[in-house]
């Protein structure tokens, strides 16, 4: 049996509907709400859970020999420091302590490159990238390293572990929240923007890395998943194409990001809505931060990263089917 945690949310549905292609049966959980599109995938269980219930987690874990983390919280607003660490190291913390209480063959949790100490202007971030906590530190990576170190602990009391680091993902979701809320973005002729790097990888990537590493004999390691290294400007000219609309052409200096973010900290008083664009988020695009991928792909020689012109494309023309709905 494998326990997939998070099950509806970005990666974990797209990671279930991979894994429901073979014989072995799933139990999924999810909180809240269970969209109807994913209520009918094949060899799929659903089950409500609060990951911060160990008794629910114990119902969950009844005869699980597997599991998958993928449940997260993501917010990169300092105000939301607790519920992440609630959300995102405690739940992990309980996650760990029943895969070792009921012998769990094998845990793969998904962290993120936000885990890993960044290295500004160039530097290649690799795994082996010692953490250093400064100024640069989001309060949702922080938490992202806080609960990696339950699932080491974890490794250090006998459960096998794999872990994942994520760069930013794209693919076919909710394009108001995330990543996703680029093609968006894009969409409607934003006209900025930045001089950034960054990481990038295509969900089904991410996926199919994530069953890879359950199946193989690898266990107590860790792997930044990256297609590659691109600017921010590279990324959203390649969404406009895709989607036949204007690219951005106004370069956001420094200077102007500081004023946006602080403008959207303002608005948030006022509707209460979350946003995309914080200080974190503004910083980050300014970035330089380019990631090494070849550990996972030295793992895995015959592993071949989507393109990440083709998942542009490909999520591109989702987004023009759904947007009106």
């Amino acid at each position: 049996m494998i326990l997939v945690t998070g099950a509806n949310g970005f990666l974990g549905s797209h990671l279930i509907k991979l894994l429901s292609t073979h014989n072995t049966p799933i139990r999924a959980t999810y909180r809240n709400i269970l969209p109807e599109s994913l209520k009918n995938i094949s060899n799929i269980t659903w089950q409500a859970c609060d990951l911060l219930d160990v008794d629910a987690i114990e119902i969950c874990m009844q005869d699980v020999t597997h599991v998958y983390h993928c449940a997260n919280a993501v917010s990169f607003s300092n105000a939301d420091a607790q519920m992440l660490m609630h959300n995102n190291v405690e739940t992990t913390a309980n996650i760990v302590n029943a895969c070792l209480q009921h012998s769990v063959k094998k845990l793969v949790y998904v962290s993120s490159v936000g885990a890993i100490a960044r290295e500004n202007d160039g530097v290649l971030i690799s795994e082996k990238t010692p953490w250093l906590q400064n100024n640069l530190t989001s309060v949702y990576a922080l938490s992202k390293y806080k609960a990696e170190m339950e699932v080491w602990r974890g490794s250090a009391e006998g459960l096998t572990i794999a872990i994942v680091c994520p760069s930013i993902i794209l693919g076919e979701g909710n394009f108001n929240t995330g990543s996703c809320a680029i093609f968006k973005t894009v969409a409607q002729q934003f006209p900025f923007y930045t001089k950034g790097v960054n990481a990038w990888v295509d969900v089904l990537d991410v996926a199919k890395s994530m069953q890879l590493l359950m199946q193989s004999n690898i266990s107590n390691q860790r792997f930044i998943i990256s297609a590659g290294n691109y600017s921010y400007k590279n990324i959203f000219t390649l969404i406009a194409q895709s989607l036949q609309v204007k690219p951005p052409s106004i370069l956001a200096t420094a200077f102007l990001s500081n004023l946006a973010w602080r403008f959207y900290a303002v608005k948030k008083i006022f509707t209460g809505k979350q946003n995309i664009l914080t200080r974190e988020t503004a910083t980050t695009a300014q970035s330089i931060y380019e990631y090494d991928n070849s550990k996972f792909l030295n793992a895995f020689p015959d592993f071949r990263y989507e393109n990440v012109e083709t998942t542009i494309e490909r999520v591109s023309k989702y987004y023009l089917t759904v947007k009106d709905k």
